[in-house]
């Protein structure tokens, strides 16, 4: 073996060495980066492969979204509760995981990290064969996959959202990041903050959608994601929220596992459903 090669395999050792014991139970992880249409910028994200991944078979995808403040290796190997459960259904369903930075650290879902995470999903698309696609994340990520599903219902078979807010015209945290993912302050262009507010386009979110919630939340309230609740089960039989008065800003394993189970399931039965109706 050359220097070289002894270097190099001395970086992977290392690299994988920080990989907890739980991600190494997937078939692989990887480090995508990728050129964004938008701008041209390199941007990031980790696939996760199941152990029973077949390139031959359809698997559906699982896209996790960090928090604020946090990168794609949040919910890629970090421990905390509503990541490790997400690994776990992705792993027991036999799920293609996908952790982007959807430009890391302060996101927001902003006009950017939109586009970058249509591109992310198309992409795998054409290099994979998806099925279905459910959408995810926690506190920011938990706003902005109810922003992206709105946005984009088309490409998003399935939402779990830990506490997020819909309404970022209410919302009064963080506003630096998000007027400078946004593009302007709320007072400078109202528009675009509705138009990333899933609250107003609730006919918009017709997939099976998990919801979690803490009373106690002074980081991101429940009020919005509860009113857009309130409408959404008016609208779509497939809806459960987990609602837990003297929680805050956080979801422990156990509601992170059921919300994803609920969605998984739901997405499966309609599958099944759609297939009933072909034949």
């Amino acid at each position: 073996m050359t220097h070289r090669a002894n270097i190099f395999f001395s970086i992977l050792v290392l690299l994988f060495s920080y990989i907890p014991a739980q991600a190494e139970e997937f078939a692989s992880v990887q480090d995508v980066s990728f050129e964004a249409k938008v701008d041209g910028s390199i941007q990031h994200y980790v696939l996760l492969f199941p152990k029973a991944f077949d390139p031959a078979e359809s698997h559906d995808l699982l896209i996790a979204l960090h928090g604020h403040g946090s990168d794609r290796w949040q919910f890629a190997t970090g421990d905390i509760e509503v990541a490790r459960a997400a690994r776990d259904v992705a792993m027991e369903h036999s799920m293609i995981y996908v952790s982007p930075d959807y430009r890391a650290k302060t996101s927001w879902m902003g006009p950017l990290a939109e586009a970058d995470t249509v591109q992310m999903i198309e992409d795998l698309k054409n290099q994979f064969r998806i099925d279905k696609v459910l959408i995810s994340g926690g506190s920011m990520g938990g706003s902005s996959c109810l922003t992206f599903a709105a946005m984009h219902p088309d490409l998003v078979d399935g939402v779990v959202s830990f506490n997020g807010t819909a309404n970022h015209l209410e919302y009064e945290k963080f506003q630096d990041a998000i007027s400078e993912s946004f593009g302007g302050s709320k007072s400078e262009i109202p528009s675009e903050y509705k138009k990333r507010s899933a609250e107003y386009w609730p006919d918009k979110l017709t997939m099976p959608i998990s919801i979690t919630l803490g009373g106690k939340d002074l980081t991101v309230p429940p009020d919005s994601v509860l009113r857009l609740t309130e409408v959404l089960k008016k609208l779509n039989p497939d809806i459960l929220l987990i609602y837990r008065e003297e929680g805050g800003h956080s979801t422990n394993y156990e509601d992170s596992k059921e919300a994803y189970e609920f969605v998984v399931e739901r997405m499966n039965d309609g599958a099944r459903a759609d297939l009933q109706s072909v034949r």
